[in-house]
Parts: C-alpha cells; sequence; structure tokens
C-alpha cells in the first residue's frame, strides 16, 4: 500500500514539474527586450489592449479602446482595422464610421473615405463634422457640387463652424465662384478672423493668378 502511494505521489510529482516546465508566461515587449516592465510605455499599453481584445472578443470597448491607441500611434491601417471590428459589434455607432472615413482620407484614399462618411451622416445625422470631412473626401475625388452640398450642410448645422466655412470658401474659389468664397470671407469675419484672412489671401492670390494669365 505505502509503495503504491509513492509511486502515485512520484507521477503526480513528476507531471506537475513537467507541466510546470512546459507552460511559458506571455513576455511583454519590454520583457523581451530585457528591458524594465513600464506600465506607461506605448507598447506595453498595446500589448495589454490586445491581450483584452483576444481575451473578450466581443467586447466593443475593447476593441475601441485599441483602435484608439493604434490610432494615436499612428498605425491606421491597424486602427481601421480595429475600428471595424467594432462596427461589426454595435452597426449603429456612427462615430465609428467618422473614425475610419477620417482615416482613410488621412491614407491618401478619398473613395474608401467617402463610403464610411456617408454611413456616419446616415446614423448622425446632425453631426457637423461627418459632414465636413465627408465633404473634403468628396473634394479629393474632383466631385466639387457633392463637397460643396456636403459643406453647406455642415455649416446650416453648425453657422459658427470655422473650418467648413473656410473649406467651403477655397472649394469656391476652386470652381472660380469668387462671389460666393467672398461671402464665406464675410461670414467669417465676424467668427475668426484669423481664418478670415487666411481665407482673403487665398482669394487675392487666386484673382492675381487669374489676372496674370490674361
Amino acid at each position: 500500500m505505502k509503495a503504491e502511494f509513492l509511486s502515485i505521489f512520484l507521477i503526480v510529482l513528476v507531471l506537475g514539474t513537467a507541466l510546470s516546465c512546459s507552460c511559458k508566461k506571455e513576455e511583454s515587449p519590454a520583457e523581451k527586450r530585457g528591458e524594465a516592465y513600464n506600465p506607461y510605455a506605448v507598447d506595453t499599453i498595446l500589448f495589454e489592449a490586445k491581450k483584452k481584445v483576444e481575451e473578450r472578443p466581443e467586447d466593443s470597448d475593447a476593441w475601441f479602446r485599441l483602435a484608439d491607441l493604434y490610432e494615436r500611434n499612428g498605425q491606421y491601417t491597424e486602427a481601421i482595422d480595429a475600428y471595424k471590428k467594432v462596427s461589426g459589434l454595435k452597426p449603429e455607432q456612427g462615430y465609428v464610421y467618422l473614425k475610419i472615413g477620417t482615416l482613410y482620407d488621412r491614407l491618401g484614399q478619398p473613395g474608401e473615405a467617402v463610403e464610411m462618411l456617408k454611413k456616419a451622416v446616415h446614423h448622425m445625422p446632425g453631426y457637423a463634422v461627418a459632414y465636413n470631412n465627408l465633404g473634403i473626401a468628396y473634394g479629393k475625388l474632383g466631385k466639387n457640387s457633392e463637397e460643396i452640398s456636403a459643406l453647406k450642410k455642415a455649416i446650416q448645422l453648425r453657422p459658427s463652424y470655422v473650418t467648413a466655412r473656410y473649406n467651403l470658401g477655397i472649394t469656391y474659389l476652386r470652381v472660380k465662384d469668387r462671389k460666393a468664397a467672398l461671402q464665406q470671407y464675410q461670414a467669417l469675419k465676424n467668427i475668426a478672423t484669423g481664418a478670415a484672412e487666411d481665407l482673403r489671401k487665398e482669394i487675392e492670390g487666386s484673382s492675381s493668378k487669374a489676372a496674370g494669365t490674361k
């Protein structure tokens, strides 16, 4: 009986040792480099965020945090993929489409940006920023009328929206509508003198170029 008990004890001990040897703790990037663990390092924060989504793949908040970290770190492609995970889990969240569309625009992919930003304005019809960004993306595709329409909508929603008014003024200059550009300049004078001055210079510059071609 004692011999049998001893044999069982030895088997358990051997198995336990083998298991403890085979189990390997997942190391953070800093640990792999032989550095001290720094919870505030960017790669450490990303590492922890990725672990969260691996543990809870249905957690849209965890995916959003990972996407936001990627975006802040300039990893726009990875951020888009993570934001798409969020939109897959919560397709009604318009703000996520705004983030994806804006990132596509930064990556020089205005066609993809337009598709995402159209979804953003569909889910957030009262959000001026989404219309401004949609207008910019349309402009990069050479769709000036669609750009003007989107920027006008942004201003309609927020009359004091400086960026949208400036962008609209520049777009009017592009389509040779100096009078409409001047209207945006006059509106900006009462809102933001700095932006108004910048637009005035652009208007005068376009007039000089036009005079020089005659």
